[in-house]
């Protein structure tokens, strides 16, 4: 897997740099984003705990992928800024569990009614 960046951008604003990059994959399947992050950690000298993969999308009928980055200058400024589905999806958060999925369903059902005695 090789990583090309096309474009790069600093965004002070935001607290970031904003990357749009294309990686080569000719003998593998579309890469996985954690192997995205860790292959950008390197070409960007940035650990990757501050490192967001916004979007990748696998190009048809070519080996590539093409996708976009941003490089924090911290894990809190990521958290501020992201959203939540994307922070989830990046490994940054942990998805919230329901209070109401915990509870078994058995408990929730009403019981049968008891025949009649004759």
């Amino acid at each position: 897997m090789e990583i090309k960046v096309l474009e790069e951008k600093a965004n002070p604003l935001l607290h970031r740099r904003e990357f749009t990059f294309e990686i080569s994959h000719p003998t593998a399947a579309s890469p996985k984003r954690e192997q995205v992050r860790a292959e950008f950690a390197k070409v960007a000298n940035a650990p990757r705990d501050r490192i967001v993969i916004e979007r990748m999308r696998a190009r048809f009928g070519t080996a590539t992928t093409r996708g976009e980055a941003m490089v924090y200058e911290s894990v809190d400024a990521a958290k501020a800024v992201e959203r939540e589905h994307i922070l989830i999806r990046n490994g940054l958060k942990e998805k919230a569990a329901k209070a109401d999925a915990a509870a078994p369903a058995a408990d929730s059902a009403p019981a049968a009614p008891a025949a009649p005695k004759e």
